[in-house]
Order: structure tokens, then C-alpha cells, then sequence
């Protein structure tokens, strides 16, 4: 892998009755997923995202204890991948992001970084 193409972020997913797959390591059974509307899901990530940027929480805290993703165990870590391989909804965020949020048909997220490396 090039590290032209290199991205690093972390990012807060919160899925809802619209996500394609309705289970995550916290809810295995869907149970709370299937009940949670989308509108109820991006109130929640703009109450996280303000609570993060006013310095009432810390971001890998929040993602550990909330994420539907896997990456919670890592504070929300993504890792390193390939930025050509982020989806078109994605894209837009190249560069340096602190804390925004993204509304897919199917989650909602909080991208607290994507980092372009550009060596």
C-alpha cells in the first residue's frame, strides 16, 4: 500500500432500524437496533458530538462505551486503509476533521479523524 493512499480514523457508529445489519457486538440480537429510529440515532451522535467538543467527554471513552461498530474495543480506531477504498459518502472527508458527522442510509457516524498521509 502507497502511503499516498494511507487514511487513519476513528469513528462512532450508531446503527438504527434502517442499518443493513441489525446486530453489533452490543446488541446481538438486534433487539434495541430494530426499535431505534434513524431520527433517534443522529439526536443521540449530535449529543455525543457536542458533549466531545465542549471537553464534557472524551472521544475513545464515548466509542468504547456507545459504537455498534467492533472497533469500540479500540476506542473506535479504524486503523490504517486505503483511502480509494472508502465509499463516495466517505471521500468528502479527506484531510483533517475533528469531530463531524455523517448520515448514511444505513448508520449514522461521528468521524472523529480521517488523516490523509501524504509521504
Amino acid at each position: 500500500m502507497s502511503s499516498r493512499d494511507q487514511v487513519k480514523a476513528s469513528h462512532i457508529l450508531i446503527k438504527h432500524q434502517g442499518s443493513r445489519r441489525k446486530a453489533s457486538w452490543k446488541d446481538p440480537e438486534g433487539k434495541v437496533i430494530m426499535t431505534t429510529t434513524r431520527e433517534a440515532a443522529v439526536e443521540q451522535l449530535k449529543s455525543i458530538r457536542e458533549d466531545i467538543l465542549s471537553g464534557k467527554a472524551n472521544f475513545e471513552d464515548v466509542a468504547a462505551r456507545v459504537s455498534d461498530c467492533s472497533s469500540a474495543k479500540r476506542g473506535g480506531d479504524l486503523g490504517l486503509f486505503r483511502f480509494s477504498t472508502l465509499s463516495d459518502e466517505f471521500r468528502f472527508t479527506e484531510g483533517i476533521l475533528i469531530s463531524i458527522w455523517v448520515l448514511l442510509d444505513w448508520s449514522v457516524y461521528i468521524i472523529h479523524q480521517c488523516l490523509k498521509f501524504l509521504a
